[in-house]
Formats: C-alpha cells, structure tokens, sequence
C-alpha cells in the first residue's frame, strides 16, 4: 500500500502492547480515522464498532508508536539544506519505511540566507497533506558552535549567536524551530539561549568546549538538550568533568544519542542510559542524504565532500564522521539487543521522550486513546511488519 492512498481502520490484535505505563500482553490497538480509537488488552475486548475493520494478527509479536527523530539532516540522496517538496517527499518516505512517523528537519551550520530558505521550504511543505513521516518542525544544528568541535560542520560559516537572527526567525516562521544546537562558552550564548527558551524553542548543546560549569551555567538559563552526546563536545575527565560529565549528571538536561554502533561503543550508551534514566535520553539518527544509498564517495555534507564505505559516512578530507546512514529502527534494534535495554524503555527513546522535548507528546509518541495513529508493528524478533502514520499505512519495500 503506498503513503498516499487514503486512511484505512484497523485492528491489531495478539500484540504486546507498549504504553506509558506498561506492557498490555495479548493487547490490541484500534485504528480508526486517522487516529487511536482505543487500547485494550485480553481482559478488556475491543467494542462491537471495531467488528468491521481489517483484522491484523500480531502473532505476538509488538505494538509500538511510531518513532520520532529530532536530528536528522536527509536520507534517500537527499538534504533538507537544499530540498524540494519532491526531495522532502523522498525523505519522509524513506525514513517511515524504517519505522519513523514524525522528524525534524535539522540544518547544517550555513549562511543566515541558506538557513531561512530552509524555514521557507520547510514552512510551505507542513502547510500541504504530508502522507509520508511527518516535518514536525526544523532542528537548526549550529551556526553558532565552537570551530574547535566544529565536526562535520563547516567552518565558514561559524560565528557567534546572532539574536537578531533569532527575532527575525521567529517572526516569520512562528513555532517552526523545535531546537538549536549551540556552544553555551562562545560570546554573547547564555542571552541567546535564554531568548531561545523564551520562544519556546528548546536550546541544545553541541559542537562544544564547554566546561563542567559552563553548561551548568547554561541550564540555569534554559539549556535543556546535548546533540549526539559524547560526539563533539569536550569529554568527561576525573577533574573536569567537561561537557560530557555536565550532561550525564544534570537531570534538566536530555541526552541524544547516535545509537549505530560507530558513533558511541554500546558501552557508552549503556553509561548514558544508566546515568539518564529511561526518560532523559533519545535515540536520533543524524542521518545524511547517504542513507538508504549505496557505498561511494559521490556525497556532500554542508559542501564538504563525503565518502561512505560499509554504509558508514566520514568526511573525505579528514576522515570525521559525517553524520551518519542509521535509521531509527535499527537504532531502536541495537539499544534492545546490544545495549540490554528492554522493548518498553527503547520505545520510550525513541518515540515518547522526543515527542515531550519537542512540545508534540499531546499528539503523538505514545498508543493512547485520541493521538495520532502514528503506529508500528513489530514481529517477535523485532523486525519491521508494518508501519502507520496518522492511520495511513506506509510502503516498507
């Protein structure tokens, strides 16, 4: 069935059910016109109105809300820096062929000119019937972040935060930033991050030297999100705790994290998932236009050549990660099977907490009764059956 055929009732049944509080065992999920009809388990059968919907055995296999991923730069051989509505298409597309329902257009660190064309296009796409993931918003990773981590970024276009910038932003593109990335040490950031709070746009570190007490100093002033933690910041060290110990022990800060293996050992995102707590994390791809694309050195991030080999992406001239070619449900795959965490607690990273960070959990990343059917069907080994976005199935092939 593709994206764009019409919403269609359904019943899934013999499932276990993840919800906010707990595991409905042989539970089941009514679909219905676009959103969550109701939630049930054995004890408590689904109405006599749910008789004449297409009826799915989950053959005990998982109910999970779709997942949400709020840092991720493009897929299918294509950006958001430079996208189309045909392009936005094709990357909506292919992330909800992987079990993502909603994301964040994120940016690269560009020019105030390159950076408002993608508010532009992305505004005029969310203003259309999107039948692929939903655009829920735009992620503006940099440009104001620390040259010294500057990563996969591009450092001319680095400056410090531009407040007027911001204004204008908001002005005409009102509620479309979800989260900016910045570096909390650099000139003039903690006024910035305050004004970002003040509109309601969660302020995030990343691409950062800051120390122990600069990003606690940040969090008094509103800083509540870490990009790919661990990666491109300063690291943890027993007499300073740098970047890294500031965000692993404040509990006002959500950690995200690259759960793919190369970007975080799975020791290290069992440490994050330990000291965080199943509610501060969130699992993101940071995933390039490479994704979903064959091995080659054809790709660009931020106009800095990249190479892709064995479907990992790094930057041809240094050899730095570049983003990455992970998809959520293979990230939600690795935190079950190679991290330890249980099916309820992954989901809760990877669709939940999102969802509350970004101001969208009244909608949608949790199976409750009135939110969006955002919905995946996973079989007993966690591979991906089905997928629903606001009850419209998705094309998994």
């Amino acid at each position: 069935m593709s994206g764009s055929e019409k919403t269609r009732n359904a019943l899934i049944v013999g499932a276990n059910v993840v919800t906010p509080d707990g595991v409905l065992e042989g539970g089941w999920v009514w679909l219905k016109d676009g959103r969550i009809e109701d939630v049930g388990d054995n004890v408590r059968k689904p109405s006599e109105e749910a008789a004449d919907v297409e009826r799915i055995d989950a053959e005990g296999g998982w109910a999970l809300p779709g997942f949400i991923d709020v840092h991720v730069h493009g897929g299918a051989g294509h950006d958001f820096m430079d996208a189309d509505r045909e392009g936005l298409d094709a990357i909506a597309k292919f992330h909800a062929r992987h079990g993502t329902t909603g994301l964040l257009a994120t940016s690269l660190t560009a020019t105030r000119e390159q950076l408002t064309a993608v508010l532009e296009r992305v505004s005029r796409y969310v203003a259309a019937p999107m039948p692929y993931a939903q655009v829920l918003g735009v992620h503006f990773e940099g440009p104001f972040i620390n040259p010294k981590w500057k990563g996969a970024q591009n450092p001319d276009y680095i400056l410090p935060p531009q407040q007027e910038w911001l204004d204008d932003w908001v002005s005409r593109y009102p509620g479309l930033i979800k989260l900016q990335t910045l570096a909390p040490e650099t000139d003039g950031a903690l006024d910035y991050i305050e004004r970002l709070a003040s509109h309601g746009i969660v302020p995030s570190c990343g691409h950062t030297d800051a120390t122990y007490d600069q990003i606690i100093a940040a969090a008094d002033r509103g800083l509540r999100h870490a990009v790919h933690t661990f990666n491109a910041m300063k690291p943890l060290h027993h007499r300073e705790p740098g970047t890294v110990g500031a965000v692993l022990t404040d509990d006002r800060i959500t950690a995200e994290v690259i759960a793919d293996g190369h970007h975080v050992h799975p020791a290290g995102l069992q440490i994050v998932a330990r000291m965080k707590g199943t509610d501060k994390v969130i699992l993101v791809t940071d995933a390039m236009s490479a994704a979903g694309m064959p091995d080659g050195d054809g790709y660009e991030l931020g106009g800095l050549p990249v190479v892709m080999k064995c479907g990992v992406a790094r930057l041809k001239e240094s050899g730095n990660l570049a983003g990455s070619t992970l998809t959520m449900i293979s990230a939600f795959q690795l935190m079950v099977r190679r991290v330890g965490l249980s099916v309820a607690d992954a989901s809760r990273m990877a669709s939940l907490n999102p969802a509350r960070q970004i101001g969208v959990a009244d909608r949608t990343g949790s199976l409750e009764p009135g939110k969006r059917a955002d919905v995946l069907l996973l079989d007993a080994d966690l591979e991906l059956r089905r997928a629903w976005v606001g009850g419209r199935e998705q094309e998994l092939e």
